[in-house]
């Protein structure tokens, strides 16, 4: 049997639906992992296998994070790249992702995720482009099911480097067949469409300036035959866009 759990008595559930609800000394029965009854604490059952008093609280729906980096929390405090623009802030980092490891990426995906939780965010994507010493997306949703966080992991790549007129270094870009077969390893082995999944799997090539223009279309190809989202980075700053019009005589916007 499933066990229950009955937030009680909290000042207001702001249940931000169609007619924007606010429930003054609500409670909240949840049966499992899914939530079976919202409504004025006199009208909700007092028992359940666990009770949370909630007077004095506000409870409002989990938050939704719909970009992030979670590896970039192990390289948040470097001096040469505070403030710094975005080509500027890369070009100084991509030499230390280099160095990234499989368990690198595991705790930092489980500590991105706890600052997350802590702010009321039950929901993230994560943008996840750099693949080097072994690493795989594999890393980050085995981090997110230990964490229990609904996970959208997007599976990114670069594939143009320096030598060829992009912004990574080249040690940094993967080959773009073994990309597409990466990705649709991930997409069938962990994608799961249906109501209420914890994890669903992103197309998402990261850039006009660190993918190519064949490896963008076969992406969003992907996407579309396996009916999965596409994620990019666009029109970041000045920078971006003034990359896309001299190598493609074109905006960012008008480029995708």
């Amino acid at each position: 049997m499933e066990r229950t759990l009955l937030l009680k008595n909290a000042e207001c559930v702001v249940c931000m639906d169609a007619d924007r609800r606010e429930i003054g000394n609500a409670s909240i029965l949840i049966k499992g992992n899914k939530i079976v009854a919202v409504g004025e604490a006199r009208s909700l059952p007092d028992s359940a296998d666990e009770i949370i008093d909630l007077r004095g609280h506000i409870v409002i729906p989990g938050l939704i994070n719909t970009h992030h980096h979670m590896y970039q929390s192990l390289t948040r405090a470097i001096p040469a790249v505070q403030n710094g623009e975005l080509f500027n802030w890369l070009t100084h980092l991509y030499p230390l992702w280099q160095n990234l490891t499989p368990e690198m990426i595991h705790i930092s995906t489980q500590i991105s995720m706890a600052e997350l939780m802590l702010s009321g965010c039950t929901t993230t994507s994560d943008h996840l482009y750099v693949y080097p010493n072994g690493c795989k997306l594999d890393d980050s949703i085995e981090a997110a099911a230990l964490m229990g966080m609904r996970f959208h992991a997007s599976r990114g790549s670069m594939s143009v480097g320096k030598s060829l007129g992009g912004l990574p270094p080249d040690a940094l870009v993967e080959d773009e067949a073994a990309i597409l077969k990466d990705t649709q390893r991930v997409i069938e082995r962990y994608h799961d469409d249906s109501h209420g999944s914890m994890l669903r799997i992103v197309v998402a090539p990261c850039s006009p300036f660190s993918v190519s223009r064949e490896l963008m279309k076969q992406s969003a190809a992907m996407a579309r035959s396996f009916n999965v989202s596409m994620h990019t980075h666009l029109a970041e700053n000045d920078s971006d866009i003034r990359y896309s019009r001299e190598k493609f005589n074109m905006t960012p916007a008008q480029y995708v």
